[in-house]
């Protein structure tokens, strides 16, 4: 099988196009035919060595794929051969094939395509579990969303409107913050024009927003805990900006608000009743069309390589995806 690998870490361009050995299944394994996978913000950072897992040498970056079934374990129960499945892989997706513990494995709908399916699982699953089980968020809230044209940030925007909050979707630019207005976000911040605590203490009131989803960091993440709601909680998703913040503690203090980290691929494996519950409740949204997975651009196998270095650069509106077959 044709995969793309990451033999030394470095940047994206050092990465190669090679013929390897298909995997094969352990007992607690489903082998997977890769039709399409997602492009995340960790795989930029896997490939350089600065992701919290190493794998060895020589490994093929792509924490998610979708696909079709071909092999099963004889631990693995829910799934069989010729599923139409999506999955959380941590890596090797960027490949023909890949093997991945069937916990980690799901069916998909009849209604979504691959691209789709595999522009879904991390982040509709990883904003999924951050609004609901670490913010529970509730209807009427105000919620602020961070990066809102990214791959999370748009699905935070929509889930957010599907729980019954008010989004303020905050981005980078007027071109980002249209596709969160198109992904139904109530008000818009160009954090680039102007200044991020100001336009939310305007837009509610001065009361500030409940809950913070942020997965830049940086300066936004400063900025953002000087503009929380009393109770308010503070949504710790990931650091695009290439910046782990420091928080002055009073802050948190001052509005008795809670910075709550969101790990979500450790919350599928502790707990895969609640995290299976959220998938359904999400592909009732997805059925319902409250949710409409945007993915802006597709690349060949080949161009994996390309795909990083866009979203490393942080130039990706919504999800890329690297379709395989």
């Amino acid at each position: 099988m044709k995969a793309v690998l990451c033999k030394a870490f470095g940047p994206a361009e050092t990465l190669v196009l090679e013929e390897i050995a298909s995997p094969e299944a352990k007992k607690n394994e489903v082998l997977l035919e890769v039709h399409a996978a997602g492009v995340n913000f960790p795989d930029t950072l896997i490939i350089e060595g600065k992701y919290q897992f190493k794998p060895p040498f020589p490994f093929s970056p792509g924490g998610e794929a979708s696909g079709v079934v071909t092999a099963v374990g004889e631990k693995v129960s829910h799934l069989k051969v010729g599923d139409r499945v999506m999955a959380l892989t941590g890596w090797g997706s960027f490949a023909e094939e890949v093997a991945v513990p069937g916990y980690n494995v799901m069916p998909i709908p009849a209604s979504m395509d691959f691209a789709s399916a595999a522009a879904f699982g991390m982040t509709y699953g990883t904003s999924m579990h951050a609004l609901k089980q670490r913010a529970n968020l509730q209807p009427g809230e105000t919620l602020l969303v961070l990066g809102a044209s990214g791959g999370v940030g748009l699905a935070a925007v929509e889930i957010g409107k599907a729980m019954g909050a008010k989004v303020i979707a905050a981005a980078s630019s007027a071109e980002k913050l249209d596709v969160a207005k198109a992904a139904g976000a109530d008000e818009l911040i160009n954090y680039s024009e102007s200044n991020l605590k100001d336009e939310v203490k305007r837009l509610t009131g001065g009361q500030g927003a409940d809950v913070i989803y942020d997965p830049v960091g940086g300066d936004l993440f400063d900025a953002a805990i000087r503009s929380i709601a009393w109770n308010g909680r503070l949504l710790v998703v990931g650091f695009a900006s290439g910046r782990i913040p420091e928080l002055p503690v009073n802050l948190a203090l001052l509005k008795g608000a809670a910075v709550v980290g969101v790990f979500w691929g450790a919350f599928a494996q502790r707990q895969p009743q609640d995290n299976a519950a959220n998938f359904q409740q999400l592909f009732a949204w997805h059925a319902e069309g409250k949710l409409k997975p945007l993915v802006s651009q597709t690349y060949p196998l080949a161009q994996a390589a390309e795909a990083i270095d866009m979203l490393g650069q942080r130039k990706a509106v919504g999800k890329v995806v690297v379709q395989v077959r």
